[in-house]
């Protein structure tokens, strides 16, 4: 059929795009764009009766429209709100602190072999913290790196424990899960927990593996003679706020879990959350300062952070959502869906094709969590066909997208710890390589057995 023709066509054209480092943005509104093109040239309606301009063409631009409106309500305010948050955070120092006040115990064990799978556990901690990956790597490598080496740790094994600290930690406060969360209609903690009977397990196999793996590669190559280039280090603060403000970053996961585990009876999401959190961040600035012109102009980097969330992920959002309205409008999900109906195991196979199709994408890209946003959409309908839960197809997706990034060579953290300790990503990847994929395959088998 040619509607199928067409979807291959695009779909395969945007993974070229995506693959060969255009903007994922772009490549998925681009794909959306023509998919929604091509359904009004073969006759079919791409938008509802109440929602359609009166001119099949005009319906495109339309759709845009519509697609902005939706993701920019609670989604994207939510993950706007967020990012904001963590960017004062990063200014006024309150996560160098967390990161000091977490790693500093660290000095007093002796055993290199045990601080490793002890990193690797904190450093899933601290992406609460900071959830990008490439940033936290550039502060463990500040603040972990030198602690490692100092008790015998190889450059190697301190620099691939690094490069996988930022995984699939079960937090409320991760994009994916607000977008996960909010596409099936569950409430957030509800999702979350969902996540961490698959995610705790898997991270508690993960840290094992990387015990035995570096201590094997440790034995069986020769250590080599890499030094930390210390002008790629992030320029830390020297003068850091007082220890107390290390709970700062983390109020909104406190909040949150107060209101969703104690005081049920609020009915509060977590845009408001973000802000009570903002409103004491501030309140203890200034109570420290004590100048009021200082901390107002401060609290315009909330707002900065707030665009780069827009930037970064909202507008993501968008594209992917048109993606997907393009293979509904020409009937794809509709012929996928009734494919899989009756088919015995069809929710293990849906599962299965969903995150191998990420890992092969985030393996050659860096970074799959693209797919994941430009899928979701996709999943409620299908799940719903197969009579399985929705989560049971997107949580192992959603992981793995998370995962396979400390296993690509041009993904930005491999990029990062490389080249600070002056190796190559491959030997790089070799360390991370087992503990990687001994999690993947840990989240879907947990996944076929818990959801």
């Amino acid at each position: 059929m040619i509607e199928v023709i067409i979807a291959l066509l695009v779909i395969f054209g945007v993974g070229y795009l995506i693959y060969k480092k255009y903007n994922a943005t772009i490549a998925l509104a681009v794909g959306g764009l023509l998919l929604l093109t091509s359904a009004v040239i073969l006759g079919y309606p791409i938008l509802s009766p109440e929602n359609t301009t009166g001119m099949p063409f005009l319906d495109v631009f339309k759709a845009v429209e519509l697609s902005f409106i939706k993701n920019l309500g609670n989604i994207g305010l939510t993950i706007m709100t967020l990012f904001g948050f963590s960017s004062y955070m990063n200014l006024i120092g309150a996560n160098e602190v967390t990161v000091n006040v977490m790693t500093k115990p660290l000095g007093k064990i002796k055993s290199k072999y045990i601080l490793i799978p002890v990193i690797f556990l904190l450093g899933n901690l601290l992406s609460l913290v900071v959830p990008s990956a490439s940033s936290l790597a550039v502060l463990l490598m500040a603040t972990l790196y030198p602690v490692l080496t100092k008790i015998g740790v190889t450059p190697l094994s301190a620099g691939a424990v690094i490069a996988t600290t930022a995984t699939i930690m079960p937090t409320p406060l991760g994009a994916d899960n607000v977008l996960a969360a909010e596409t099936f209609g569950m409430n957030i903690m509800d999702y979350v927990i969902a996540h961490a009977k698959v995610s705790i397990p898997a991270l508690l196999v993960m840290a094992v593996a990387h015990y035995f793996w570096q201590k094997y590669l440790d034995k069986k190559e020769k250590a080599e003679d890499v030094k930390i280039d210390e002008s790629k280090l992030a320029k830390l603060n020297k003068e850091l706020p007082p220890k107390y403000y290390a709970i700062l970053p983390i109020l909104p996961l406190i909040l949150v879990l107060l209101f969703n585990l104690v005081i049920k009876n609020a009915n509060i999401g977590l845009v408001s959350i973000t802000f009570m959190s903002l409103i004491i961040a501030v309140i203890v600035e200034l109570i420290r300062k004590r100048d009021f012109v200082k901390v107002s102009n401060d609290i315009n980097e909330f707002f900065k952070g707030m665009g780069n969330g827009l930037a970064m992920v909202v507008t993501l959002l968008v594209a992917a959502s048109l993606l997907v309205d393009g293979l509904k409008a020409l009937g794809i999900v509709d012929m996928i869906t009734n494919s899989v109906q009756g088919l015995n195991g069809a929710g293990t196979i849906l599962m299965l094709a969903f995150s191998g199709v990420t890992f092969l994408i985030g393996l050659i890209s860096g970074g799959g969590l693209s797919v994941f946003y430009a899928s979701v959409g996709m999943i409620p309908d299908l799940a719903a066909a197969v009579n399985v839960s929705g989560p049971m197809i997107a949580l192992p997706m959603q992981m793995v997208a998370n995962l396979v990034r400390s296993i690509s060579p041009v993904a930005a953290c491999i990029i990062v710890v490389c080249s600070i300790i002056g190796t190559s990503p491959m030997k790089i990847v070799k360390r991370t390589a087992v503990p990687v994929i001994v999690g993947i395959v840990s989240v879907l088998i947990l996944s076929v057995i818990l959801l």
